[in-house]
């Protein structure tokens, strides 16, 4: 399953799968090397996002900021995706900025 480490909590409302979030992230692998990083705010819909993602940002709220240590059975899986490799498991440092439902 996912593991996670709250941080922030954020606000008292908490984004669902059909809301459209607005983050700032960083992913990374275990070792540390970033594989991705966006250079500021963006915003997408939840559904659109991996397994791991959807069903993280759903613990925290506006405002709240949240590390994700997902298993590659709710990231890429078996077929990796560009430099992610086949199984791997990834690490997150997100943001909820916003969200909209």
């Amino acid at each position: 399953g996912l593991y996670y480490v709250i941080t922030e909590p954020g606000g008292g409302d908490h984004p669902d799968i059909n809301s459209t979030v607005k983050v700032i992230y960083k992913g990374y692998r275990l070792d540390g090397v970033v594989f991705e990083e966006s250079d500021g705010p963006i915003n997408y819909p939840l559904s659109g996002f991996i397994t791991g993602w959807k069903q993280g940002l759903q613990l925290i709220g506006a405002g709240g900021k949240i590390t994700l240590i997902i298993p590659s059975g709710l990231a890429y899986g078996y077929n990796g995706s560009g430099s992610i490799q086949p199984n791997e498991v990834l690490a997150f440092d997100i943001s909820l900025i916003s969200f909209e439902y």
